[in-house]
């Protein structure tokens, strides 16, 4: 069957009470009261004790005026333990490889993995959510990421440790699309650029946290007490969030494409493996052609099978709307700079400027520091402005923040280098909620988790396309009597990045200015 992607009906809510209820739990039967009526006895009588103690505290919590950023805290304390422990190993590698007797080639595979599977698997995983419920899928991935990290602490080689190590993330990295999807829906359109301020700010700034202190706590501690205390924190978690979530429901009128998702996560996998082991093994071996021959084969194979099914893991008609096409493009293209320059910049300083490991740490708290002001700030603004002027704004800023650094010298200040340090993190801060924000004003409620998903894929492709672009860059002009300029090459490739950026950003559409959908009563009730 042809599907030509029409788009979905909207219509009045059939009743008030479905138009209230945005986290769908209008038609969520209370279990203690279906027992009560149907037996005559109190509920304490009747009902399991768990389920009349979370149902209660749960009418506590939704009674509070504070409700949605409840919410929003608890999601976002798992996804930052998630992305904290995707990074914290990045700088004791070394050490992990004496202790598991292996090379630093294999046990890099302990920080890369994660990354790259957990960019392949999040549009899937965004769907579950919207077909299984964001609250089931956020759950069950927060309680297999604990899982995994118990056994990531008593890991005996490091085949175990990356397996436990890939595994774990990768299911783990499913919180991400799952809390977008449960924030959206907590939120108007006109608020959800604030809230997903929040959440831009915890997404991207948990990975770096765990690159800064990484270092000194597996010193202090070792590696493996890490992951042996990720287990009670992800235990909380999921005791907390299983509190205060909404309820959510499985749809019955959609089914999970499983051929869609293998064709979308092999035509990914195969492109962002080999751009990564491009420079080890060598651009013309035969493991790296077949994976950019791969790519565009079975993702073009995507394309075409999604467009002859009804049940579609992404909705083709969402990219031909200028508010999903450009926000992507914009993230894509931000991610390319700035996580480049993140990767750059500490050998920079040590190359260039003679800074030692500790003044590196030292300095680098200046990027996710003003991440930390600008991300709820300008979600803040996003909702006053539009998201258009946070995406130029924030590109432009990161544009800014590569040129700074592609004229650093010897003779460089370190306020410059703060500075230029800072604008990057500005830059970021201030453009991510709002194009997430411009993404999910743009699709039905029912495809929230996808889109969110497939944003956070785009978003990583363009960390792991920059970093490998900037870095070979900079390692093929490496040139030791002037270290400087082959630094100065890569930032201008992620300067140019910066540009197209913000040349998407114009395209954008600020939602404030577009009227408000309204969904159907079948749709307020699914997630």
């Amino acid at each position: 069957m042809r599907r030509d992607d029409p788009e979905p009906a909207r219509t009045e809510p059939a009743d008030p009470a479905d138009a209230a209820d945005p986290a769908g739990t209008a038609d969520c039967a209370d279990p203690a009261e279906l027992l009560t009526e149907a037996t005559g006895l109190e509920p304490e009588q009747v009902v399991p004790w768990p389920v009349l103690w979370r149902q209660r505290m749960t009418s506590k919590v939704e009674g509070a005026g504070a409700y949605p950023w409840i919410v929003v805290t608890a999601a976002l304390f798992g996804l930052f333990t998630v992305g904290f422990s995707i990074t914290i190993l990045a700088i004791s590698l070394d050490r992990i490889a004496i202790e598991l007797d292996t090379s630093r080639s294999t046990v890099i595979w302990v920080v890369t993995g994660p990354i790259l599977l957990g960019a392949i698997v999040t549009p899937s995983a965004g769907k579950l959510a919207d077909v299984f419920g964001a609250r089931r899928v956020y759950l069950i991935a927060m309680a297999t990421f604990g899982i995994f990290s118990g056994l990531s602490a008593i890991s005996w080689s490091a085949s175990s440790l990356i397996a436990f190590r890939v595994l774990g993330a990768a299911i783990g990295s499913a919180t991400g699309p799952a809390s977008i999807a449960i924030i959206n829906r907590l939120f108007p359109r006109e608020r959800r650029a604030q809230a997903l301020g929040y959440w831009s700010l915890v997404a991207a700034g948990g990975p770096v946290v765990g690159v800064i202190v990484g270092g000194p706590v597996v010193e202090a501690v070792g590696w493996r007490p890490i992951f042996a205390a990720a287990v009670p924190l992800a235990a909380v978690t999921v005791v907390v969030c299983a509190i205060v979530f909404p309820e959510t429901e499985r749809r019955r009128d959609v089914r999970f494409d499983v051929v869609g998702a293998l064709l979308l996560a092999g035509g990914a996998a195969a492109f962002v493996i080999a751009l990564n082991r491009g420079p080890e093994l060598g651009w013309s071996s035969p493991a790296v052609v077949a994976g950019f021959v791969a790519a565009p084969v079975l993702l073009g194979s995507f394309v075409l099978y999604e467009r002859r099914i009804v049940h579609q893991l992404i909705p083709m008609r969402y990219f031909r709307e200028r508010n999903v096409a450009f926000p992507f493009a914009n993230q894509f293209f931000m991610n390319f700079a700035y996580m480049g320059g993140f990767f750059l910049t500490p050998f920079l300083l040590r190359d260039v400027l003679g800074f030692g490991e500790a003044k590196i740490g030292v300095v680098s708290i200046a990027r996710p520091l003003v991440f930390a002001i600008a991300g709820p700030v300008a979600g803040y603004l996003a909702t006053r402005i539009g998201e258009r002027i946070n995406g130029i704004v924030g590109a432009g800023a990161i544009a800014a923040s590569m040129l700074a650094f592609a004229t650093v010298g010897p003779s460089t200040g370190e306020w410059f280098i703060v500075v230029a340090l800072m604008l990057s993190g500005l830059g970021m801060g201030t453009a991510a909620p709002a194009m997430t924000a411009a993404v999910a004003n743009a699709v039905a409620e029912v495809d929230l988790g996808v889109i969110g998903g497939a944003q956070q894929m785009v978003s990583q492709i363009g960390v792991v396309v920059g970093t490998q672009v900037m870095v070979t860059v900079q390692q093929s002009l490496t040139d030791p009597a002037d270290p400087a300029a082959a630094y100065h090459a890569g930032y201008l490739v992620g300067a140019v990045g910066a540009v197209l950026g913000v040349a998407a950003a114009l395209f954008v559409h600020n939602s404030h200015r577009r009227p408000a959908e309204v969904p159907a009563p079948d749709v307020l009730a699914a997630t």
